[in-house]
């Protein structure tokens, strides 16, 4: 049976935080985009006397973005904090992301993205009347969803 327009999944059922060691980044938000991709390559080798190449492939971790509004100063420390985590000013830092995806039959599916490596981090006004916006290109090895 076809499946209705209204039971699909949209952005304002998706929440995503962002947390440095524990603690929930709160002045980077709301998300305007969010994107994870599951990254994998294929393998394909082929072998004397077969007509045709064999397959397989490998899992090289996960890499998305996402744009939030700057809501306060706390979106400069997360920048710093990224920062010196790259400089290995702040040894051990941490950062996670969990996406809450809220799907309309209620049942609620939370992916976690543990301990992310972030890419540029451009701050942009684009006009006088734009909000400040911070891009967030990251990258992960592992994930893990949680179904309830």
């Amino acid at each position: 049976m076809a499946s209705t327009g209204s039971a699909r999944l949209k952005g304002q059922e998706v929440n995503v935080d962002l947390i440095v060691d524990g603690e929930l980044q709160s002045g980077l938000g709301p998300n305007t985009s969010f994107n994870a991709e599951f990254m994998l390559d294929i393998l394909s080798e082929g072998y004397i006397g077969e007509t045709t190449e064999r397959k397989d492939s490998i899992f090289k971790g996960i890499k998305g973005g996402m744009t939030v509004h700057i809501n306060d100063s706390a979106a400069l420390k997360f920048i710093e904090a990224i920062v010196d985590k790259a400089r290995r000013r702040t040894p051990g830092v941490k950062v996670n992301a969990t996406a809450s995806f809220n799907f309309p039959n209620g049942q609620v599916v939370r992916v976690i993205f543990p301990d992310m490596e972030f890419g540029a981090l451009p701050l942009d006004f684009g006009s006088r009347e734009d909000y400040g916006e911070l891009e967030l290109e990251w990258e992960c090895a592992e994930y893990r969803i949680l179904y309830s």
